[in-house]
């Protein structure tokens, strides 16, 4: 029986031999966790990155207001008012002070607003002494008898601002000179058409009231007025902050926008609100007369 001639390692050599594998081993187990590391960093890394986007989406998204999605007629500003200065519908007038008017066109209170005042906010524009926003909205179609008066006139009225600008302030004038009660089908289209006609709006332009090009618009500014605090109309803000004077007297607002004297102390029995939520009420007081 054949032997080997390799001698027997020592004990010594198997010790130091085990030894050897165990560095081997333990070697390769730190490479193995080393990169195991890189990778669960690289991971978590690549997660954070992900929320952090998610974050400045979700941040975006909640400051976007729904007028960034719909068309907006010339003139618009970024919450849903038509601006006019001395240079008409899109201008405004530096260094005057900026009143902001919110209305809807079936509202009474909003149609006695713009009769006792609208000639003098307009001469105000005009002098470039303040810059008018109007703000038409539609929070009571509900009253119209399912025709949806309040969007029909309010788009109307984006229609001119946008195709028709010289005759804005007009037309908007004229449909509270001609406004409909509550609770019936206000104006028919054919007769929103003709007032504008009547206050030099080209019929070619009047002709397109019923395509709808600003429905989308009307919606986000009344939403967008709901956003910014507007629970009634009408509401009338000079420089940001609401007026809480008697608007029935013309004096009185005028002090307030041009005066060093702005009337503060609200009237006995004016008129007030009930908010709805995404869209605001009519006032629902009478004003003492």
């Amino acid at each position: 029986m054949a032997t080997s001639n390799t001698p027997r390692p020592t004990k010594a050599e198997r010790r130091e031999a085990a030894r050897e594998e165990a560095r081997r081993l333990r070697e390769e187990q730190a490479k193995r966790e080393k990169r195991n590391r890189i990778i669960l960093i690289g991971t978590i890394v690549a997660v954070l990155a992900l929320i952090a986007v998610a974050a400045v989406v979700i941040i975006g998204q909640s400051q976007k207001s729904a007028l960034d999605d719909v068309a907006s007629p010339a003139g618009a500003n970024e919450s849903g008012g038509i601006v006019v200065g001395a240079e008409g519908v899109g201008s405004a007038n530096d260094g005057a002070p900026t009143v902001q008017v919110y209305a809807d066109f079936m509202c009474p209170y909003c149609g006695q607003f713009e009769l006792t005042n609208g000639v003098m906010l307009e001469d105000l524009a005009d002098a470039g002494q303040a810059t008018v926003v109007y703000h038409p909205l539609a929070i009571l179609d509900r009253f119209s008898n399912g025709t949806n008066y309040s969007t029909r006139a309010a788009q109307a009225a984006a229609v001119v601002a946008d195709q028709a600008p010289e005759q804005f302030t007009a037309f908007y004038r004229a449909l509270f000179e001609n406004q409909p009660a509550e609770n019936t089908d206000g104006l028919s289209d054919e007769e929103i058409a003709s007032i504008a006609v009547g206050v030099g709006v080209p019929q070619a332009v009047a002709d397109t009231f019923t395509e709808g090009v600003f429905n989308d618009w009307v919606a986000a500014a009344t939403s967008q007025a709901s956003d910014d605090g507007v629970t009634g109309t009408p509401t009338i803000l000079i420089d940001g902050e609401a007026f809480t004077g008697d608007w029935r007297n013309t004096d009185d607002l005028r002090a307030a926008i041009v005066g060093d004297g702005a009337a503060t102390a609200e009237p006995t029995g004016a008129a007030t609100t009930e908010p709805t939520g995404a869209a605001t009420a009519e006032p629902t007081a009478t004003p003492a007369g």
